[in-house]
């Protein structure tokens, strides 16, 4: 393995890392007043958008980063708009 891809995945690890705090609050509280619908939106297409870059490019840090940050925020998501249709009914 080369520096430039223990650097990716040090990188991808540290970003990655930064969903999990706010999936875990998500989750546990069922409170999305202070998250963005359009922010978690526009996120989740461009980090859909890196892991096909990633998958095409053969470029590993970016397959499992935006893989694994895809999930979180899709779950941040799916509460988002949960709590904005439990709000509107």
């Amino acid at each position: 393995m080369t520096f430039v891809t223990i650097l990716g995945f040090i990188a991808a690890g540290l970003t990655t890392s930064s969903f999990i705090p706010q999936a875990v609050k998500t989750i546990r509280t069922n409170d999305t007043k202070s998250i963005s619908l359009f922010m978690y939106l526009l996120f989740s297409t461009g980090t859909m958008l890196w892991l096909l870059f990633g998958i095409f490019s053969g470029n590993m840090p970016i397959i499992v980063a935006n893989a694994i940050t895809l999930v979180f925020a899709i779950i941040i998501l799916i509460y988002k708009i949960r709590h904005q249709l439990a709000h509107r009914l």
